[in-house]
């Protein structure tokens, strides 16, 4: 391959004739690549600069053979600089030579991040959800290079193209686990609280999806779920029942049901603490349900063995992980039949409703997190405001009680006449 000639660069000599500067002495060497040599006191150090992908970075990549001979890995004649440059900047994603040092993108830090969800048994579809909306610019950038600015602008930049502020903040929840894992790995980048502390989430943007719907409603969404499909109205007043995630229930086995006790054993979820999540999804929670419903799930689990899935699709085959692909036209279909908004009710809207109800019947806040899988103080923060709606409802419940006796004596005020 050839090489381009610089002839100030080329040798130790004359390199020694540049002054002395902080500022690189640039030389192009491919078409969005420059090799770079900075002139110290002591040996001159190479970096490389790339511009390709929308994005540039530099990246010092050895010690100029100035006042030793170059020995191919750390010190660096010219010709062997440029070598090293070109590799660097010409190392496509995926590229794991143990010798290549080329700074991480944000684009490979997805890929990664992609790769440890599935290693850990995790949704990949995190790592999909952030890809999707990151743009061309931001994925080629050098991870260790984001500033707390850039990255403020790309998060405000995905409200102005209309995603729900919520959708916002899980995009952005996704991006920073990739960027974070990256961190973990490479302890050059030192950049981490421009996405850690910076990158705040917007405020107030769940509250509008807590949907919470009557009993009467859920009853019929569940009617017309069953009549349209047995396996997803099962699915359904599972989630009615329960309270629980879909990534839960569709997790159930035959040996998590206990018909007598009507009572299931619900899987945890893995949200939080990615360290602990493999252990925390073998967890299970006891959960009551319906002597109904226990009766239906009996009735479905039989001849099936204890590991085997609970609820099953009507072609036989389990929900799966992504089972919003599966089921998600169905579910529109049901809400849009019941004359409710599709794009406002989703299956989310049985757990919401499942918790309000559970409030509003005077169960602690301590038991509904316990029994939905989550905090209590997510339970106040979430639902406070329902709870405070109805609080003369629930604190009227606790007022004493005193009971009238059957003969009342009046009593008697001044000159002896009876008072009332």
């Amino acid at each position: 391959m050839p090489k381009p000639r610089s002839p100030k660069l080329e040798t130790a000599t004359s390199r020694r004739r540049l002054p002395v500067r902080k500022k690189c002495y640039w030389c192009t060497i491919s078409p969005g690549v420059a090799l770079g040599y900075r002139r110290n006191q002591g040996a001159g150090t190479w970096s490389v600069r790339s511009t390709n992908g929308a994005a540039e970075w530099v990246k010092k990549i050895a010690t100029a053979a100035d006042l030793e001979p170059p020995d191919g890995k750390n010190v660096l004649s010219y010709w062997e600089a440029i070598d090293v440059a070109r590799k660097l900047a010409r190392r496509q994603p995926g590229d794991t030579s143990a010798d290549d040092s080329r700074p991480v993108t944000v684009g490979e830090a997805l890929t990664a991040y992609e790769a440890d969800l599935a290693a850990r048994a995790g949704d990949i579809y995190n790592a999909k959800r952030a890809r999707v909306h990151v743009p061309a610019a931001l994925a080629a950038k050098p991870v260790s290079l984001l500033g707390a600015n850039e990255l403020i602008r790309w998060r405000d930049s995905l409200i102005a193209k209309g995603l729900a502020r919520d959708t916002v903040n899980r995009v952005r929840t996704c991006l920073r686990a990739a960027l974070s894992l990256a961190a973990k790995r490479d302890h050059r980048i030192v950049n981490k609280r421009a996405w850690q502390d910076d990158l705040d989430a917007l405020p107030n943007a769940t509250e509008a999806r807590n949907v919470v719907l009557a009993d009467a409603v859920v009853g019929k969404l569940i009617a017309v779920a069953t009549a349209r499909d047995r396996q997803l109205g099962l699915l359904m007043q599972v989630l009615a029942e329960t309270g629980g995630r879909p990534s839960q229930v569709v997790r159930l086995t035959v040996g998590d049901l206990d018909a007598k006790a009507a009572r299931l054993l619900l899987p945890r979820s893995g949200k939080g603490h990615a360290h602990k999540r493999t252990a925390k999804m073998v967890e299970r929670t006891p959960v009551p349900i319906t002597p109904e419903l226990a009766a239906h799930l009996k009735q479905e689990a039989k001849g099936r063995s204890l590991p085997a899935p609970l609820l099953m699709r009507s072609d036989g085959t389990p929900w799966g992980y992504r089972r919003n692909d599966q089921y998600r036209d169905d579910v529109r279909a049901v809400v849009t039949a019941v004359r409710l908004d599709p794009d406002t009710v989703t299956l989310y809207a049985l757990r919401h409703s499942a918790i309000s109800r559970m409030l509003l019947r005077g169960v602690p806040a301590t038991v509904c997190a316990d029994l939905t899988d989550t905090s209590e103080g997510v339970i106040r923060r979430h639902y406070g405001k329902l709870i405070s709606h109805h609080a003369d409802e629930i604190a009227r419940k606790g007022l004493l009680q005193i009971e009238t006796p059957a003969e009342v004596i009046p009593l008697r005020g001044e000159g002896g006449r009876r008072s009332i």
